[in-house]
């Protein structure tokens, strides 16, 4: 299998639950994880987990990238969020990591941005996680450990 030698992989299809790991050498080898993702996204919501640098907004441009936008991908941290077009519509990209509590959230209006897209992608979710209960989301962990990510998806 061509992608398995690019990025080692291990899927588990349980009953309505997707589990997906990855470990990546290579900035090249993003795409072969957003290709495998893209089509297992189910739920409008993605929250992106990793410390800094983990490579969160690096994915966030290939996956646009492979939803066909054209739109220049940046990291939200200082407009706290982005709006992206894409054939399949509205994408929202997230930073939350200045918001100190739940309020300054919903100040920033995040249900109306929910609402109206075909993709949030949360990065440092943590402040907003437990109002997802309920919810349909994804979760993608990212973890840099030198010289290899490894990559956790469900």
């Amino acid at each position: 299998m061509k992608s398995f030698e690019r990025a080692k992989r291990l899927l588990i299809l349980q009953p309505q639950i997707n589990y997906m790991h990855f470990e990546i050498r290579k900035l090249e080898q993003w795409q072969d994880v957003a290709a495998e993702i893209l089509p297992q996204l189910k739920h409008n919501i993605l929250l992106l987990k990793g410390n800094l640098g983990a490579g969160k907004t690096t994915f966030t441009q290939i996956l646009m990238k492979n939803l066909g936008s054209e739109d220049e991908v940046n990291s939200p941290t200082y407009s706290i969020v982005n709006e992206y077009d894409s054939p399949k519509g509205k994408v929202f990209h997230f930073d939350l990591y200045r918001l100190k509590n739940i309020e300054e959230v919903y100040d920033i209006g995040i249900e109306e941005y929910l609402d109206n897209s075909f993709l949030c992608i949360i990065e440092w979710p943590e402040v907003y996680e437990e109002e997802l209960h309920g919810l349909g989301f994804h979760t993608m962990n990212i973890e840099n450990n030198g010289e290899t990510r490894e990559i956790e998806f469900e």
